[in-house]
């Protein structure tokens, strides 16, 4: 599995994830290959938990979308991923089952988007979130969640809690391993109108 997080404070945004594959018993760290987790889409970043089959898909499926990849809040992330949705069924032969009484197709993915807009995070049945402070997942999250939660007052920024959420998915769980891809950048303005101000 991995530890990805998300983390957004005062003016700046920051996502983060390991480098560690496991497929069963054995880890492929970034001594043998360039793990890289973050996924750049035009001014979003996306990371994902799960299978490695997703990385290689969703990195074609999102770049392919283009302009109908939109990612820049809550409603264009559930409007992009349930589009996401049917092409991994028609175009990637999706297992969209979990259990026998789910209540929607499952999509299999869970993930965490960051752009200047704000830190979401999606799962299998397209239910989206926006965050206000950080979130975290995979098999790490729940020490990242801890760590994070700990420093986030008394952190200097979005940065420094990213890399001490990632830092504690390493050190506590046996499928994540730096090193480590962090990337922060600063929030863009938002008018009253809810419009971002370079728009206007």
């Amino acid at each position: 599995m991995t530890t990805c997080v998300v983390v957004r404070k005062d003016n700046q945004i920051a996502i983060a994830a390991d480098s560690l594959v496991t497929f069963g018993d054995t880890r492929l760290s970034s001594a043998y290959e360039a793990n890289r987790k973050i996924l750049s889409i035009g001014s979003s970043y996306v990371t994902l938990a799960g299978t490695a089959a997703h990385f290689p898909v969703m990195r074609k499926l999102l770049t392919d979308m283009g302009e109908e990849c939109r990612l820049g809040n809550r409603d264009e992330v559930f409007t992009t991923f349930s589009r996401v949705h049917q092409i991994l069924k028609e175009n990637y032969f999706l297992n969209t089952k979990e259990d026998e009484d789910d209540p929607y197709e499952s999509s299999q993915i869970t993930a965490l988007i960051a752009n200047p807009r704000g830190i979401y995070g999606v799962y299998s049945y397209r239910e989206v979130f926006s965050f206000d402070r950080f979130w975290g997942i995979g098999s790490g999250r729940n020490f990242a969640l801890g760590a994070m939660y700990a420093a986030y007052d008394g952190a200097h920024d979005a940065r420094a809690i990213a890399e001490i959420g990632v830092r504690a998915g390493a050190e506590f769980d046996k499928s994540s391993a730096a090193p480590f891809q962090i990337i922060s950048f600063e929030m863009q303005p938002v008018a009253e109108s809810g419009t971002p101000e370079s728009a206007q």
